[in-house]
């Protein structure tokens, strides 16, 4: 299996190209938090390159910019080809599949969902489900409504099994 999760902040605006073929692909760096730190007593972090094609790329060159925080979900790629002096060259990069905004709702402008909504290449920008609503007060017997089951001390002793 091979699936990755990040949170972090980009290092600089994500960079948008186009193929020869018209496909969109933005690429950008993340900044992220080990969840230790060294001997110095300072967090180290980790500069990951990541790449996302089509919708999800535009989405995140759209709305994430140098310094944001952004949550992405996606897989390793590595690839490898020859350079122009006849090296062969190395690149592993995270493949994003999906995005999502992280923070305050200050940080990210209030406007995109706050802080649960998330790009998915499979299904496009989704907004946040409303939650459930809360249960409400069942006066008849001071507690919450239960859907009509009550817990009787002891009636546990009483069952035949």
């Amino acid at each position: 299996m091979n699936k990755v999760i990040l949170m972090g902040r980009l290092t600089r605006d994500v960079e948008m190209r186009q193929t020869p073929s018209g496909v969109s692909l933005a690429r950008f760096t993340l900044a992220v938090d080990r969840g230790y730190t060294g001997k110095d007593g300072q967090r180290q972090t980790d500069f990951i390159n990541c790449v996302a094609w089509r919708q999800t790329g535009e989405f995140i060159a759209r709305y994430f910019g140098k310094g944001r925080m952004i949550a992405v979900v996606g897989s390793i790629q590595t690839r490898t080809w020859d350079g122009q002096d006849g090296k062969r060259q190395y690149a592993t990069e995270v493949v994003v599949d999906e995005a999502f905004f992280t923070g305050s709702k200050a940080e990210t402008g209030g406007s995109y969902g706050g802080n649960n909504s998330v790009y998915q290449n499979n299904g496009g920008y989704n907004m946040p489900q409303q939650p459930a609503p809360a249960p409400q007060q069942d006066d008849a017997f001071g507690g919450f409504d239960d859907g009509g089951f009550m817990d009787i001390d002891g009636s546990e002793d009483d069952l035949p099994f």
